[in-house]
């Protein structure tokens, strides 16, 4: 077990590595890369608190999300009463300020519908399906996605990103699939999961530089509460258990406050600035951190067959993310000489 720690280690240092090797790293990109980076590692963890089955999903996602924009709330208040006192807040018209809300409020709403329908499906598959490692990897799909997701948006990929495509469902194929060709509920719901969350990071790099970071965060989490909770009152009311809930109140804390409030915060801050592709590489090494902390704290084991599966889903997002460097640089342009007299 120790020398499975040691190796994920590796391979992480290796990742961060090769982001420094694709890209030069400036102080401002290395502190929105150390956000991501933090997020993935809260989020590692979150697979582990996750994996409780006495409390139905949607109540679940309902009361981490509250806790979540409730914490917050003092947090952009606070940041508000300070820019204000500095002078930094910005002159704007009323009209510009209520475009600014309805940009603000819409963001946090279709943020919020995504990440309620994300976190949603992984609660279920999770709860269907026990193995943080495992599901932490399957929700990392997200880190192909995007790009092809960017084929929508009129920004074509490379052959290299269809390789990676391709590497990346055979290994979910070893990951998921055992024996025949069979896929269970839980699996489904994380590749669906997946799919959102790679919908969830393209959503927020086009609202991020247009609003408040923590606002849109707080927003987000206020929505999906609010969503999930009346899921959950419709479809979970006979095993809601008010006791069962306290019972795991380490568990709702650490969700609401590091995995909702904390991380997705870091997430929607790091984003700012950074390619959506980039970033996504960055935050998908919370499959790498979720083994880790499974193998430590729930003691899992994986297959070989589920080791050559991670292994190349690994090289998937390698290639998606290091495509730069088999890249030509573009040729400098040379500005045209000025016409002699």
């Amino acid at each position: 077990m120790c020398a499975k720690g040691k190796e994920l280690l590796t391979f992480l240092t290796l990742q961060v590595y090769s982001i420094a090797m694709t890209e030069r790293l400036n102080k401002t990109k290395l502190i929105r890369y150390s956000f991501l980076l933090a997020a993935a590692i809260l989020w590692g963890f979150s697979f582990v608190a996750q994996a409780v089955d006495e409390v139905a999903p949607f109540t679940f996602t309902a009361t981490r999300a509250l806790i979540g924009s409730a914490v917050l709330v003092p947090v952009f208040l606070v940041m508000d009463a300070i820019k204000k006192k500095r002078g930094e807040v910005p002159t704007l018209s009323l009209e510009e300020q209520k475009k600014a809300r309805k940009t603000l409020w819409l963001g946090g709403l279709i943020c919020g519908v995504v990440i309620s329908v994300a976190t949603n499906l992984q609660q279920f598959g999770l709860s269907m399906n026990l193995e943080a490692g495992k599901a932490g990897f399957i929700t990392a799909m997200y880190i192909v996605l995007v790009p092809v997701i960017g084929l929508f948006r009129g920004k074509k990929s490379s052959l290299i990103v269809w390789v990676s495509v391709a590497l990346a469902v055979v290994g979910l194929y070893f990951i998921s699939v055992k024996g025949g060709f069979y896929i269970n509920a839980g699996d489904i719901c994380l590749i669906l999961c997946a799919i959102a969350f790679s919908v969830h990071i393209t959503v927020v790099d086009h609202f991020v530089n247009q609003v408040d970071g923590v606002k849109l965060s707080c927003l987000q989490f206020l929505f999906c509460g609010v969503f999930s909770a009346l899921l959950a009152l419709i479809f979970e009311r006979s095993r809601f258990s008010l006791s069962t809930l306290l019972s795991y109140y380490k568990t709702f804390l650490y969700m609401g406050i590091c995995s909702c409030g904390i991380a997705y915060t870091f997430q929607i801050v790091g984003q700012k600035g950074t390619n959506p592709t980039a970033a996504s590489l960055i935050m998908s090494l919370e499959a790498s951190f979720s083994l880790i902390f499974g193998m430590i704290f729930l003691k899992e084991m994986l297959t070989i067959r589920e080791w050559i599966g991670i292994a190349l889903m690994v090289v998937a997002i390698v290639l998606t993310e290091t495509k730069e460097l088999f890249a030509k640089p573009a040729p400098k342009r040379e500005a045209p000489e000025e016409p002699r007299p």
